[in-house]
């Protein structure tokens, strides 16, 4: 019977060297993985920067996608992450004013006021920004009355998951003392759950459905839901205009005029193909904004 015994070290040398060198060759000898440029390059730095939670990133290399002319591949998925982006931001800018307006209500403390205040105000012009450029990207997606048939979600879910409910405002909207570097966080963590409450609202579910989709690759979006959820979030943003808040009746009054071409959008689908159930969405949401229209 053949004696097994252990190789020696110099076996083993003999044995793996062989190996290693068919393998540094086969690796030498395979093509480089052709570096991306341009609007591919752009359209994946948005990508990795949304993952990475750095969303102004994010939709900085979305700039030049969303305008360009002609539009190329990454032009409607890139306006289509533009607008989660924006939508994520406005839920959180309105949440962080409102948390502080209350916070000036109920606090007796002028120092507490005076600071509260300032917040409210710095997250409304935030806002009011953002509502704008959503704007501008609802508009680009509904170029001569049109939405997309295809629309298309291409991204991974944040790595740092968003908290459900921002324990910071409301002891701001009690009136109780926040420190500033408290202030700081819950900004931060209202951005999060933003996004994330725009992502999982755009998937049609949860936040979990919303993760699964996304790991599984991009998601087919339903172009009569997305537009539906477009002109809501257009008419939320108009409101940071509105006479409770900015007081500007010409923003307010633009971005009432979108989100109506939104929903005249959504309304030429839903009668190609019929559904009663989202005709009275459209009819519901172009009521509301005939109503705010009628109010200016």
């Amino acid at each position: 019977m053949r004696n097994l015994t252990y190789p020696g070290r110099a076996g083993l040398g003999r044995t793996i060297l062989p190996a290693v060198a068919v393998l540094l060759f086969v690796i030498s000898c395979a093509p480089p993985v052709p570096r991306l440029t341009g609007a591919a390059a752009d359209f994946d730095d948005a990508k990795v920067m949304f993952k990475r939670g750095r969303f102004d990133r994010a939709m900085g290399f979305t700039d030049n996608l969303v305008t360009a002319s002609p539009p190329n591949k990454f032009t409607e998925k890139a306006r289509v992450l533009r607008a989660v982006i924006l939508v994520g931001e406005i839920k959180a800018y309105k949440s962080l004013a409102e948390a502080y307006s209350k916070g000036v209500d109920n606090t007796q403390n002028p120092h507490f006021k005076a600071a509260y205040e300032r917040q409210r105000h710095d997250n409304l012009q935030l806002g009011g920004k953002r509502a704008l450029d959503l704007g501008e990207v609802a508009l680009q997606l509904t170029q001569g009355g049109v939405l997309p048939k295809e629309l298309v979600l291409e991204a991974s879910y944040p790595d740092i998951e968003g908290p459900v409910e921002v324990k910071e405002l409301l002891r701001v909207s009690e009136g109780g003392w926040v420190e500033p570097e408290q202030q700081e966080a819950a900004a931060v963590d209202a951005l999060r759950k933003g996004v994330d409450d725009s992502l999982a609202e755009v998937v049609g579910g949860d936040r979990s459905k919303a993760r699964t989709a996304l790991s599984a690759g991009p998601v087919k979006l339903d172009s009569v839901d997305f537009g539906l959820f477009l002109g809501r979030m257009v008419f939320e943003g108009a409101s940071l205009f509105d006479r409770k808040h900015f007081r500007d009746s010409q923003k307010f009054k633009t971005l009432l005029d979108v989100g109506d071409g939104v929903t005249k959008a959504v309304s030429a689908m839903v009668k190609e193909n019929p559904d009663k159930e989202k005709e009275a969405k459209v009819r519901k949401l172009q009521d509301r904004i005939k109503a705010a229209l009628r109010a200016v």
